[in-house]
């Protein structure tokens, strides 16, 4: 048993407690602003006789169960950039959640945040929930209703990504994986094809609506005047075009016939029953998580000290703990579930590259899912590393990581920085679930290490040229580079930018980590019934 270091009563603890509280403050802040803008316009859908988007998700998901949210911070400091003002969520609500008993992607439209109209990172935040979705075979649950593209800000590139979105849905339909769609107010132009590329379609009576051209469109594109109700109304697409399976009295009509609709699938049905071990909670309490790391990553700490907080039972089997030391490898469960998990103490050395190379491989060949937990400033580097083999080594890392077919889920608990990220599976290796700390930093290096980086280019292109070096002008570089990279690195704004699939709270790191397991331990028993072109409508 791994005997813990950690003593609450330290200062140095409660300094570090206190300060990661403020950054899941901030988190719950952020969260609640959306939630607040959202609720700003209740009245106006309580006047239509509908359910606010927030409280769609309530109607719809089971009561009491877990709901994982995803892309809460989408979209912060992309279109505005002003910390204080800026709202994220992307005009989305969505994550993981159970309806009738089925594991079920959900993506509800924020109608309530400017008529649901997209940001500028609406149509990468529903890629990647089309992506997990198509992943782990769940089946997608979209309740619409949005202005659609402002055409103002409409860009050329925009129209192009956003086709993905439909090419997804076509995907999903043919891998076998169902979707669904409740039409809660307008999906126009492009969006349209939203219910046209979904399995089952569910209108509500006076407010639902598609059409590829609203009134005002057809108008000025043909001269026709028509009503909006006859031109693409759910009545209409219930009875003359057929693109409607069921029409619903009103928004909570409309959820309970979803519901109904998941229900008849029989989803479970076709997935293996999971072969979970006995669960015994870990010895030390996850309260503990937010005093063990500080906010600043040039600080060390013991990445055992938060595995023994998440795993069950707080035991682990570590695998060749007296080579590369810095790299931590070992078998553990949490939540029942046997796994992998690999963390770090700082830099990657070459023995911890190839020991996390080789235990990626052990992993791979059992089918165990691996855990990656960062805490390195990447790879090391120096005489004495390069010539130990750094860049080969650590190749087969990154190989070793690229091509595992086990489930990988990454938690960035401190620095992520450099070729590091890569061979601990960040965002370009496409780990199944990708979490971060509110206090993470992940970026190619510090702004410290870039400023004085270039710092040392500008000097020695001075001394090769024979000219002195203005020091102010390089204090005044310096200050505007780590300024620049410091503003990147923080966890909000990538998660703003979708580099992450969540931030978390510290606390929750064993929760989390334990249903992203379950969830993607549930896509692989599970067998779908795959087709050519998926379902067409007609």
């Amino acid at each position: 048993m791994y005997k813990s270091q950690i003593e609450p009563s330290s200062d140095h603890f409660i300094k570090n407690r206190t300060d990661m509280l403020k950054f899941v403050q901030r988190l719950r802040d952020l969260e609640g602003r959306a939630i607040t803008a959202s609720n700003r316009r209740r009245s106006t859908f309580e006047k239509r006789g509908q359910i606010a988007p927030h409280d769609r998700v309530a109607h719809l998901l089971d009561p009491g169960m877990p709901f994982l949210r995803l892309h809460t911070l989408s979209n912060y400091l992309v279109e505005d950039p002003n910390p204080v003002t800026s709202i994220p969520g992307a005009s989305i609500i969505c994550g993981i959640g159970f309806i009738k008993g089925v594991r079920c992607m959900i993506w509800v439209d924020d109608s309530g945040i400017r008529a649901g109209s997209y940001t500028p990172t609406t149509v990468s935040t529903g890629l990647s929930i089309q992506d997990i979705a198509q992943r782990q075979k769940l089946p997608l649950v979209h309740l619409v209703e949005s202005a659609g593209a402002n055409l103002m800000e409409f860009t050329v590139e925009n129209w192009v990504d956003a086709g993905a979105l439909y090419r997804n849905l076509a995907h999903l339909s043919a891998a076998g994986v169902p979707t669904l769609t409740v039409l809660h107010g307008p999906s126009t132009a492009g969006g349209a094809y939203m219910p046209g590329l979904s399995d089952f379609v569910i209108g509500i009576k006076k407010n639902g609506l598609a059409a590829l051209a609203g009134a005002a469109l057809v108008h000025s594109a043909t001269g026709e005047i028509t009503d909006e109700r006859e031109l693409g109304g759910s009545e209409m697409h219930a009875s003359v075009s057929g693109l409607v399976e069921y029409l619903a009295e009103n928004d909570a009509h409309g959820l309970g016939i979803a519901r109904d609709v998941i229900g008849n699938l029989q989803w479970n049905k076709n997935s293996n029953s999971l072969k979970r071990m006995s669960v015994k909670a870990p010895h030390f309490s996850p309260e503990d998580l937010v005093g063990v790391v500080s906010i600043d990553y040039k600080k060390p700490f013991d990445i055992r000290e938060i595995i023994v907080r998440i795993v069950d039972d707080s035991k682990f089997d570590e695998i060749k703990p007296q080579y590369g030391t810095a790299t931590i490898c070992l078998h553990a469960r949490i939540m029942g579930f046997p796994c992998g998990i690999i963390g770090n103490n700082g830099p990657i050395d070459p023995s911890g590259a190839t020991k996390a190379a080789q235990f990626f491989q052990l992993c791979d060949q059992t089918g165990l899912p691996l855990i990656f937990l960062h805490n390195t400033t990447g790879y090391l580097v120096g005489t004495h590393s390069e010539q130990a083999g750094m860049i080969k080594h650590g190749a087969k890392m990154i190989q070793a990581v690229a091509n595992v077919k086990v489930p990988k889920i990454s938690i960035i608990i401190s620095a992520s920085f450099g070729a590091g990220n890569y061979g601990m599976c960040g965002a370009a290796y496409k780990p199944d679930f990708l979490f971060a700390w509110p206090n993470a930093v992940t970026n190619v290096m510090g702004g410290e290490q870039a400023a004085k980086t270039m710092t040392q280019v500008a000097e020695l292109i001075a001394s090769r040229k024979g000219k002195k070096v203005d020091r102010a002008q390089l204090v005044d570089q310096e200050k505007a580079i780590t300024k620049h990279f410091v503003r990147q690195q923080d966890a909000f704004y990538t998660a703003g930018r979708n580099l992450v699939h969540s931030i978390i709270d510290p606390r929750d790191t064993r929760k989390v980590a334990g249903f992203a397991l379950e969830t993607c331990l549930e896509a692989n028993a599970r067998e779908c019934r795959e087709n050519s072109y998926g379902v067409a409508r007609f």
